[in-house]
């Protein structure tokens, strides 16, 4: 399973262009099989292969590259029947090789030839995915989970025996309503207990966001029981009985609520940028704003189209990004080189620095605000002018 310190250690990573060195990204995104040999999905994927080897000669790269497209083509041979999505990254000259199997959500299988690596399917699979808890609850029992990247690991249960029936109390069960409050109490005395895990591992940093399972009768007793932080950070609850709930309904049950939060959150936050950057207060809007913005430490959440891919320049010296094309760097001086795609540079720059980061598919506010909104942790500006006007 991929974990936040090697997206960013990925992100983190460039190539020694001034030798020659080029890094590859291969995404293969399994198809619905044409039949049960899943032959073509694996032909599909060294198809691509080949033709990267193709690129790299068209380049005049050779030696490591040609060395890790090898490697990559073996990983290719060993996909027929895959039904999950795999990245690889490769790049021989600087001993890195990583390989993670990924949710079925990678667009197509494809291979970069680039100094850096191409982060941007995973932008958009992992940019908003938060650290997600699912607790499956009943009266007595409560199991535990983490979801990251519909990979479900059980992390502990909790059990609290219930007495006996009430029925059985007392001749003809005339102490049955004593019973009845002594069972109530006691599962009274569980949901305290659970709500206690959740606090004390959302305080631990364990988890982000929850997910609970439960039965529909329990629900009203275990909220109340919820401190008010928890409650904050639930994004949804399902049907569930504990005792018969498997994990792959969990895993399924709990990953569509997530996609459905990030869903929402996105496009509500993207319209809260946007609203912002037209008060001039903690939003931006427009590829210029937004690099000025990335480059000073405002931004808290980054808002893109699904398509979006504007030219710009970067200096190759100081790091500087210029929605302008021009040949030296408005900060240093030194010669810029232009990237065809300017995510390239945006979405590294994102993921070190633990940018909240949404693709959004037909949000037409965002379309009319330039493809690209930010919504800021705070405006460099505006404080500025609140310190100065302070000392004056």
């Amino acid at each position: 399973m991929m974990t936040r310190n090697e997206i960013r250690e990925l992100a983190a990573f460039q190539a020694d262009e001034n030798h020659g060195v080029c890094a590859v990204s291969f995404y293969f995104q399994p198809d619905p099989p044409q039949d049960r040999s899943h032959r073509n999905q694996a032909i599909l994927a060294k198809d691509v292969v080949k033709q990267a080897f193709k690129e790299a000669e068209g380049k005049g790269k050779n030696g490591w590259l040609h060395a890790d497209l090898d490697r990559v083509m073996e990983v290719a041979n060993g996909l027929r029947g895959h039904s999950r999505g795999r990245a690889v990254f490769a790049c021989s000259a600087h001993k890195l090789w990583k390989e993670f199997d990924l949710p079925p959500r990678l667009g197509t299988t494809r291979v970069y030839l680039q100094p850096r690596l191409q982060l941007k399917p995973l932008a958009a699979l992992l940019g908003a995915q938060p650290a997600l808890s699912v607790a499956i609850v009943d009266r007595q029992r409560a199991r535990f989970f983490d979801l990251r990247l519909d990979n479900l690991k059980e992390q502990g249960a909790l059990v609290h025996m219930l007495s006996r029936s009430a029925s059985s109390y007392g001749f003809k069960g005339y102490e049955a309503g004593h019973a009845e409050r002594r069972i109530a109490d006691e599962a009274l005395q569980h949901f305290k207990a659970v709500a206690e895990r959740l606090r004390l591992d959302l305080e631990k940093g364990s988890w982000e966001r929850l997910v609970i399972g439960c039965q529909d009768s329990n629900w009203n007793e275990l909220e109340s029981q919820l401190h008010p932080y928890v409650k904050q950070r639930l994004i949804g609850r399902f049907s569930a009985d504990v005792a018969s709930v498997g994990d792959e309904e969990i895993r399924s049950r709990a990953d569509g609520i997530l996609q459905k939060w990030i869903r929402e959150r996105g496009r509500s936050k993207a319209e809260e940028a946007i609203g912002f950057a037209k008060a001039n207060s903690r939003g931006v809007t427009g590829l210029r704003r937004v690099l000025r913005a990335l480059e000073t430490g405002e931004v808290q959440s980054l808002f893109l189209t699904e398509n979006y891919a504007p030219h710009a320049v970067e200096c190759p010296h100081c790091g500087h990004l210029d929605a302008h094309i021009v040949s030296a760097c408005v900060a240093c001086g030194r010669a810029t080189r232009q990237l065809n795609d300017v995510c390239d540079a945006i979405i590294p720059l994102a993921i070190r620095r633990d940018i909240e980061l949404f693709y959004l598919k037909e949000h037409s506010e965002l379309d009319n605000a330039g493809s690209i909104a930010a919504l800021l942790r705070f405006r460099a500006d505006q404080n500025r002018t609140g310190q100065i006007a302070a000392a004056s």
